[in-house]
């Protein structure tokens, strides 16, 4: 998977939908990916044991999901799960970046070798195939999510214990891929405390709902600013929303991470995983409540 032309070819033989695919199956005869009823779960690469898989969404993008993505890692990481990351934002990868990683995929004759960080969490991310990290991904949305499609049963993860997958904004063709193909446990929807956010958060809570798929809970991210000075809080976005949308919901309220610039430095700098913040241990009741324990 070095190149646009490979990747392209092999996504279509892996069965991706016709590009004029509404995902309206009642009036298609196509057998696809987005073909409901008896949709069978892709299989997972021979070589590999993954015992929970979590999506972070979020209903539009800016809000930071690639952010609470990385930190739920590295918190279940330093608790002793052994742990993956899927960056299936294959249009706007930023994992590989955010912790550092340049170096390209290996692979071997049991599959794509994902990167490993120094706390051995295991990436997968279209920056690790391609010639050059800058290098656009220009491809319809079937096709990427073919490829994402691929990201689970052509790489060797090896033993996990989670996966975390970052995914692209909004509800269209990649989550849609990854809710019907992948054997999703739960997703965690990341927010921002602004007046819309109802309305979006809902649209990704209703369609994880449509595919059967259960909200592990809510993140407010940015949801305020406190003064290194005197330690007051500042809601710079405006006031949180994300009490009310939780409960309008019907969804856990899981954490309202700061803007943190410290955080900032260190994920454009490739060392967010030296950060020793706390933030995002919440998910390790999340994973203690899918039945994970170290």
């Amino acid at each position: 998977m070095a190149n646009n032309d490979y990747e392209t070819n092999n996504a279509v033989d892996q069965g991706a939908a016709p590009e004029d695919c509404t995902h309206d199956c009642s009036t298609c005869g196509a057998s696809c990916p987005s073909a409901g009823g008896g949709i069978q779960k892709a299989e997972l690469n021979q070589f590999s044991s993954v015992k929970k898989v979590i999506g972070i969404v979020s209903g539009k993008g800016g809000v930071g999901k690639s952010m609470v993505t990385a930190l739920s890692a590295l918190a279940a990481s330093r608790h002793g799960f052994k742990t993956g990351i899927m960056d299936a934002d294959i249009t706007g990868p930023s994992i590989p970046k955010m912790f550092g990683i340049h170096r390209k995929a290996g692979a071997s004759e049991f599959g794509i070798l994902p990167e490993e960080t120094p706390m051995e969490i295991k990436i997968m991310s279209i920056n690790l195939l391609t010639e050059n990290e800058t290098d656009p991904v220009v491809w319809r949305g079937p096709v990427i999510g073919g490829v994402v499609e691929q990201f689970w049963t052509d790489v060797v993860w090896g033993d996990l214990d989670v996966l975390f997958i970052d995914m692209p904004p909004g509800t269209g063709d990649v989550p849609l891929t990854v809710f019907q193909s992948l054997p999703i446990d739960g997703i965690i929807v990341v927010t921002s405390p602004q007046d819309l956010v109802s309305m979006i958060v809902t649209k990704a809570v209703n369609m994880a709902k449509l595919m059967n798929i259960p909200v592990l809970g809510l993140v407010e991210n940015m949801s305020y600013f406190e003064c290194p000075g005197c330690g007051s809080r500042h809601e710079i976005f405006g006031p949180s929303q994300a009490e009310a949308v939780a409960v309008e919901n019907g969804i856990k309220l899981l954490e309202k991470l700061p803007i943190n610039p410290l955080l900032s430095t260190e994920a454009d700098a490739g060392k967010i995983e030296f950060n020793e913040g706390t933030e995002m241990e919440s998910v390790l009741e999340v994973l203690a409540g899918l039945g994970l324990s170290n």
